[in-house]
């Protein structure tokens, strides 16, 4: 026997769902900006906890690099 496809399965409101608290398009203007999702791995995610700490970090990163081109040349 195989599972409902998308299209036959049951379209109604599953009763756990709950988004009372939900905010309608929150994330709208920056989704329309684009978007850019990185997975990070379970090791680095315990380093970096949040996406501020992740950016921060890369453009200190992006920094340096930067310097070492211009040492470079």
């Amino acid at each position: 026997m195989s599972k409902p496809s998308a299209k036959t399965a049951d379209k109604e409101m599953q009763p756990e769902y709950d988004f009372s608290a939900g905010v309608r398009g929150k994330h709208f203007r920056r989704y329309q900006r684009g978007t850019n999702v990185v997975v990070l791995e379970p090791d680095v995610a315990r380093i970096f906890p949040n996406a501020a700490t992740v950016n921060d970090s890369l453009r200190a990163l992006a920094g340096i690099i930067r310097r070492q081109k211009v040492v470079a040349k």
